[in-house]
């Protein structure tokens, strides 16, 4: 058996991949757009691990409302530099709903709500002003 991909919904998908590639680092690895299913599908994956996929799956003109996105637990990226990662994604307007106070773990919610977690490679020690940043929301 081989893992393949998760698959999101996306409400937005110009907003959903500027969080995923421009936030995040994701790059897209290919695209598929069917005029006749009135869709559109985009592969993202990190340079470490491209066989791992996130599909965004946008349906043109679609009223539907995803929810929450409670309903899916998130998913989780190792990075580099939990705060250069945070501190990117807040300056580009994203809340962090749990900051990263132990220089290991921060969350953060895409445009769709769909919680993503952000894990330190190693640990980096407590720093400001990360470390007296309380939660906000959920995630």
């Amino acid at each position: 058996m081989k893992y393949l991909h998760t698959m999101i919904r996306v409400r937005d998908l110009d907003a959903t991949l500027r969080f995923f590639c421009e936030g995040l680092g994701l790059k897209e690895t290919r695209r598929m757009e069917n005029a006749a299913g009135k869709f559109t599908l985009v592969f993202l994956a990190a340079d470490e691990t491209p066989n791992a996929e996130v599909e965004l799956t946008y349906n043109w003109g679609s009223e539907e409302d995803y929810g929450s996105a409670r309903n899916f637990g998130h998913l989780a990226f190792r990075v580099e530099n939990i705060y250069d990662t945070c501190a990117r994604l807040q300056a580009m307007g994203y809340t962090i709903n749990r900051p990263p106070r132990d220089g290991h773990m921060a969350f953060v919610r895409s445009p769709d709500l769909i919680s993503v977690e952000l894990l330190q490679d190693g640990h980096l020690p407590p720093q400001e002003p990360w470390a007296s940043m309380p939660n906000t929301g959920v995630w």
